[in-house]
């Protein structure tokens, strides 16, 4: 159950979608050109390769544990996370003022992929505490930033999200938590939080919670929810640990998958209130909160991604030694590897199609967040922002949803191996399905890409976006290969369903809610298999000009293939898509609720 990670791939998308010299423009990004981009891919690849990849069966087959409030994670997490640290790993993307390395979203979103495929379990933990860095960055004091930031930043501590209760599921104006001001200026915490991976662990000396709670005689719904840290331990004024805190576990979740990473119920405030400290204003909560679960939605896009991966490789390992039944073509007289079966073929170009358009949308997202925030021209900031805003329920959405149907033709290719156990197929297929619930589900995501990213601005940035789609279209016209034609002709088409059905959503979100709304999800879809398929076509330029030069032929050559395979595959389905939103909305909410 070896893991390869695919830095190859990673760096044509890094150099040639992302453009990293480009980026390398940047100030403060001057020594993050492509040169680095391969010197740290190839150094994660060893650490996630040797380390975290071999903990990840174990991991399936023993969990971490709960036991009196105290939980032990899997034999061997604890080193692993002590050397993911040291390595400067989770700094990664941060600041060199608290002790990270300061490197581009477009190089770290490679790395985080390459944990998640080594190991979804154990990179559960870093993503969270990146969330809560960005969080104290963005709303933090300076007091809160000198006391948690560079513990955070170097994995000596770890961070949470505590969002969500028993009765409030994904509607936070549900939230009851209560914050209680004291006279020195900290608040005290009374209530239960659910669903918090990492919650509880001993894998770090010391865990930050990054909790939402109300204040006495705030204003209610999300209007009157404040964010607050409150840490496992207490911290003293010299850095050392100093009391327990009143924020104790109280019992973890049994789950489908991920069952290495601890997900906590954690109980605030049963022996007096535990110890809490506002960040920034109060209710002002959401708004920070937003930071981190915007951060963690493209993460998890990116586990999406990484899983899909693993369980590609998988597959294809499994079909090279998996001796059964001749050719259909006669092509050798005797039982052969089912790679040489079609329809093991057609599942396994699926596979890496998926994949592939997925970690391209992706990197392009990546890019976009680093001119976003970091560019000196503010109209660039713009631009960037907006298309990078659109791109986040693009990539959590579509990705997580494209690593269902990645892991099941994973567990197919394998027949009824894949259903047992031992084959570690089915681990992929498990873990998978958190990915499209976990920090908003689909439907959260799409109605993001309804509300806020479409009909908020009529449709502009779609049609922008649909605008650069439009040039790639006439590059692969001028082009004058039958690849490039046939692309052209299927994103052409594609293209103008996603136009539609923007119109669609734009003109009729306060006139006919209930039918777009009951479309949003397929919308998603469509935008997803569009924009990378816009992102597979741009591939296919790149190695055909490279192929031209006499550059790595089999490489460009199945970068050809691979894309042609999405265009006729997985891009051909816009148009059914857009029907079903345009045409088929009034079915959805016609049968009475009474026949249910």
């Amino acid at each position: 159950m070896s893991y390869t990670a695919p830095v190859k791939d990673m760096l044509f998308d890094i150099e040639h979608l992302a453009h990293i010299e480009q980026i390398a423009q940047i100030p403060g990004f001057e020594d993050a050109g492509l040169d680095t981009a391969a010197a740290v891919l190839e150094e994660c690849a060893k650490f996630n390769e040797g380390v975290l990849a071999p903990l990840n069966f174990e991991g399936d087959k023993n969990p971490s544990s709960w036991k009196d409030g105290v939980v032990t994670t899997t034999p061997g997490f604890k080193e692993a996370f002590r050397q993911y640290g040291e390595g400067g790993w989770q700094g990664l993307q941060h600041p060199a003022d608290f002790g990270g390395q300061g490197l581009p979203k477009t190089i770290g979103a490679a790395c985080i992929e390459m944990s998640n495929s080594a190991n979804m379990s154990f990179a559960l933990c870093p993503l969270l505490t990146d969330g809560a860095i960005e969080a104290l960055l963005t709303a933090g004091s300076d007091e809160l930033k000198a006391t948690y930031l560079e513990k955070l930043v170097t994995g000596e501590w770890t961070g949470t999200m505590n969002l969500t209760e028993p009765q409030a599921g994904s509607d936070l104006a549900l939230v009851r938590t209560r914050a209680e001001p004291q006279p020195d200026g900290t608040y005290k915490i009374f209530g239960t939080k659910i669903f918090i991976t990492y919650g509880e662990h001993d894998m770090a000396a010391n865990i930050v919670h990054l909790v939402l709670a109300r204040v006495q005689g705030a204003p209610e719904g999300v209007k009157g929810i404040s964010l607050f840290v409150c840490p496992k331990f207490l911290v003293n004024k010299d850095g050392t640990l100093g009391a327990r805190n009143d924020a104790h576990c109280v019992s973890i979740e049994h789950k489908l998958g991920i069952k290495a990473s601890p997900t906590a119920v954690l109980q605030f405030g049963d022996h007096g209130g535990a110890v809490g400290y506002l960040v920034g204003e109060e209710n002002r909560g959401l708004e920070y909160m937003f930071i981190m679960m915007n951060a963690a939605r493209y993460a998890v896009g990116m586990q999406g991604i990484a899983i899909a991966e693993r369980a590609y490789q998988k597959a294809v390992q499994y079909a090279k030694d998996r001796v059964q039944s001749r050719p259909v073509d006669g092509s050798i007289p005797a039982s052969a590897p089912i790679i040489h079966h079609p329809d093991v073929k057609r599942m396994l170009m699926t596979m890496r199609a998926y994949t592939e358009g997925c970690r391209a949308m992706a990197t392009v997202a990546a890019a976009a967040f680093d001119a976003a925030h970091h560019h000196p021209d503010a109209d660039v900031r713009k631009q960037n922002q907006a298309f990078y805003e659109f791109m986040v329920p693009l990539v959590k959405g579509y990705s997580t949803e494209m690593s269902q149907e990645v892991t099941s033709l994973g567990v197919q290719v394998h027949g009824g191996m894949g259903f047992i156990e031992e084959t570690g197929a089915a681990q992929y297929y498990r873990d998978a399905k958190i990915l499209t619930i976990y920090e908003g589900t689909t439907a959260i995501q799409a109605n993001d890409l309804v509300g806020r990213k479409t009909a908020r601005d009529g449709g502009q940035t779609v049609k922008a976006i649909a605008a650069q789609i439009e040039k790639t279209e006439a590059e692969l016209a001028a082009s004058g290969t039958p690849a490039a034609q046939s692309m052209a002709r299927r994103l052409t088409a594609a293209r103008q369903a996603l136009l539609e059905v923007a119109d669609f959503v734009a003109g009729g979100a306060k006139a006919s809610p209930n039918a777009v709304f009951a479309g949003s999800v397929p919308y998603l879809m469509l935008a997803g298999n569009v924009v990378a398929g816009w992102q597979m076509a741009r591939s296919l330029l790149v190695a055909q000009d490279l192929l031209q030069k006499g550059q790595d032929e089999a490489f460009m050559r199945a970068k050809i293939t691979t894309a042609q395979f999405y265009a006729e595959h997985i891009l051909v389905k816009a148009p059914g898509l857009r029907d079903s939103i345009v045409q088929g909305a009034d079915s959805v909410t016609a049968l009475a609720l009474d026949a249910f």
